[in-house]
């Protein structure tokens, strides 16, 4: 996920080059911070609440950037978004900044400080300009913010996977992050930080290929459920070429897991798509059980049951 465009300056600036107080203080502007001001953003009412709060703690980034002190850098689920690390819905609109001991925690309203000690902390420059903890590092610290165990693993999945543009084989478009080797090594650096354990349980479940976050809930589920650990994004063919890269497959039985996501109900050019696939899926012998958020969320149970029964027949 990119960071927004803002026009962001600092009280302090803006008086010295001969802005007034009155312009300073004008309602116009947003002050997210303490000695900031920002231009407002509007909210996407298209998207979910979930994105849409993403998207708020980004354009906070943005602004902080203006005063962040010279050795304080983002981290925890502030740096992962920067990553793009997919994270459970946020509770809040805060920003993490850390330090390396001895220095001192950052305080204010809106921002979350912590002190870090100085082994195991990689830190890094995005492409934006700002600096945060690298992927292996963000994901330790997620160690003591995700309460979910499988929230951890997909946020793992995604960064030890590429990113590639549709269709077999399709062309990398970014590269893996980080490795499971790197995840290894940023766990064993710290092994007394807070929340080390989660991260050091979820580890040996970290696998390369899931897409999504949900598609990694989905393998766990049926994993936990008793099930085979399916395959990930398995492409299929027929005698016509290739029909389809599978979510999850059992392809010893022809069973494919698909979840499926809003687009695929509200963008019709990709139902339809979906409805041809679905059909040479079908003729090339597969049997596709399509899961939906509710199926995943709230009645797993159903999920695993559908699956079972589709590999017993």
């Amino acid at each position: 996920m990119t960071s927004p465009s803002v026009h962001v300056f600092t009280t302090g600036d803006a008086l010295r080059e001969g802005a007034t107080r009155r312009f300073v203080d004008s309602r116009q502007w947003a002050r997210p911070f303490h000695g900031v001001r920002m231009s407002p953003s509007g909210e996407d009412t298209d998207v979910h609440p979930a994105t849409q709060r993403e998207r708020r703690i980004l354009t906070r980034v943005e602004a902080y950037r203006a005063i962040i002190g010279s050795h304080a850098f983002f981290s925890h689920s502030t740096a992962a978004l920067l990553w793009a690390m997919p994270l459970p819905p946020l509770t809040d609109d805060v920003v993490h900044v850390s330090v390396v001991a001895p220095a001192r925690a950052p305080e204010g309203r809106g921002v979350r400080g912590h002190q870090l000690k100085p082994h195991g902390v990689g830190v890094r420059t995005s492409s934006s300009g700002a600096l945060l903890t690298d992927p292996a590092t963000t994901w330790a610290l997620l160690g003591s913010e995700l309460r979910h165990p499988y929230d951890l693993v997909a946020a793992a999945d995604a960064a030890v996977t590429s990113v590639r543009v549709a269709g077999p084989r399709g062309r990398v478009i970014r590269d893996p992050l980080v490795t499971i080797e790197e995840l290894q090594a940023a766990v064993d650096a710290a092994p007394k930080r807070r929340g080390i354990v989660a991260v050091r349980d979820a580890l040996p479940r970290v696998r390369v290929g899931s897409a999504s976050r949900t598609e990694s809930w989905t393998r766990l589920t049926l994993v936990d459920g008793g099930l085979p650990e399916p395959v990930l994004n398995h492409d299929v063919y027929d005698v016509d070429g290739f029909v389809g890269c599978i979510d999850l497959a059992y392809p010893d039985v022809r069973v494919g897991v698909e979840y499926e996501g809003d687009q695929h109900r509200t963008d019709p050019a990709q139902w339809q798509r979906d409805l041809e696939r679905y059909e040479r899926l079908a003729a090339a012998g597969w049997r596709i059980v399509r899961v939906t958020r509710a199926m995943l969320f709230r009645r797993p149970d159903l999920l695993v049951r559908l699956v079972g029964d589709a590999r017993a027949r």
